[in-house]
């Protein structure tokens, strides 16, 4: 084996030029697959993390045809706290839950005692909330996120809209699920950023608050939001808790709660499929660059070589030798390309990282791409170019491998 990799290192110097330009062309495909790699895979977790960690949660649990009619906000379809008390039982024996928060959705009317318009609302206890969303707090443009009973937490439109700053008393009014109408005076404790999504321009206030404006005996829970302490671990958490739940049904054998990863509940998860799509597409790319590549130049080496082939074989050479010296070749040749590619691709993403290359997203702008070169993806990209060389050595090398002697010392 030794002998055989000698012998190919030799013939790639043979043709340096040719060797150079098909390594060169190799490693321009790896570094164009892994800077895309590494941006993409920023961008992708920056959109991910502004929608989950500043609104959704990873997971929520509602009562099963919530999701249906979310839109209107249906107080109806509110869980009693018996079956929000089982939820928090059964996620508490998840080990993959990092926190959970309760919420109660709600819909109506802000008035700063001039003017009026409508705004949703989210009944939230802050400490847990902040603990799953942890990003929430960062969005206060101004004001306090201590949020307290009386206080609300207004989004920064409405708050234009209405003249609203900290400090200003508003007061809140909203149907409840009999149709009875309540109103509650507060004080605005801080203007929300508008995160992107539908729900980035929703207020907040206390729980507390929330159910004596809807006028409930106890709390009626209309969603339970989950962060996990893994997100790469999202489905199997999120099959863990279906799992758990399944055992909860009505009389009449149907689920009582539905459960929703965050890419069921936003339209930006059509942007992360796109982003994988495109990653898809680029590896394609590199597949064909490396494939057409090697088995062009293994081709040529086999023509011009074809008189030293059937010296080879001549002298006693096993045709399984020659085949493997081809192959050889073509594996020297892609981890030569591969090398030089991630050193390359190292090179122009620590130049992105270093040019602060900043893009807006929603109604936010100032995000920074982040890009970073993992293990796992430069092993992979380094491998799949191995492979394909393999395979695009094959009809070469065996070529090479079944050429008679007689016939090819007799060739010029």
């Amino acid at each position: 084996m030794l002998n055989i990799i000698k012998i190919s290192l030799r013939n790639l110097m043979r043709y340096k030029r040719r060797t150079f330009l098909v390594t060169a062309l190799i490693a321009f495909g790896v570094m164009a697959v892994q800077v895309f790699i590494s941006a993409s895979g920023s961008y992708k977790s920056l959109i991910v993390g502004q929608i989950t960690d500043a609104m959704l949660g990873h997971i929520q649990i509602h009562k099963k045809g919530y999701m249906v009619s979310i839109e209107n906000v249906p107080l109806n379809l509110n869980m009693k706290q018996h079956g929000a008390d089982l939820i928090s039982k059964a996620l508490s024996t998840i080990p993959g839950v990092e926190a959970f928060s309760t919420r109660i959705r709600l819909g109506g009317m802000i008035s700063n005692y001039t003017e009026t318009t409508n705004l949703r609302l989210y009944g939230i206890s802050p400490e847990q909330e902040y603990k799953t969303v942890p990003l929430l707090p960062k969005r206060i443009l101004s004001g306090s996120a201590d949020l307290k009973p009386g206080q609300i937490l207004v989004p920064s439109l409405l708050a234009k809209g209405l003249g609203l700053k900290p400090g200003d008393p508003v007061v809140i009014i909203a149907t409840n699920k009999d149709g009875s109408v309540n109103g509650k005076n507060f004080m605005v404790s801080g203007i929300l950023d508008a995160a992107p999504g539908p729900g980035g321009r929703d207020g907040y206030i206390s729980i507390s608050d929330a159910v004596e404006l809807l006028r409930m005996e106890e709390p009626e829970i209309s969603e339970i939001a989950i962060r996990i302490k893994d997100f790469d671990k999202l489905n199997e958490v999120y099959g863990q808790i279906n799992e758990s739940l399944a055992k909860e049904t009505t009389p009449q054998g149907k689920l009582k709660f539905e459960v929703h990863t965050w890419e069921s509940l936003s339209p930006f998860a059509n942007i992360v499929k796109m982003v994988n799509l495109m990653s898809l597409f680029i590896k394609i790319i590199l597949i064909a660059i490396v494939l057409i590549s090697v088995m062009d130049v293994m081709m040529m080496s086999v023509y011009e070589r074809i008189r030293e082939i059937g010296t080879l074989a001549a002298i006693g050479t096993p045709p399984a030798k020659l085949l493997w010296m081809f192959i050889t070749e073509g594996v020297f040749l892609s981890l030569f390309g591969a090398a030089a590619g991630n050193i390359l691709s190292y090179i122009v993403i620590y130049a992105i990282r270093f040019s602060k290359y900043t893009f807006a997203f929603g109604m936010r702008e100032g995000f920074i791409l982040d890009p970073h070169m993992t293990v796992a993806n430069v092993m992979s990209v380094s491998l799949l170019v191995v492979a394909i060389a393999v395979i695009g050595s094959l009809q070469p090398a065996f070529k090479a491998s079944r050429v008679e002697p007689i016939k090819a010392l007799k060739s010029v």
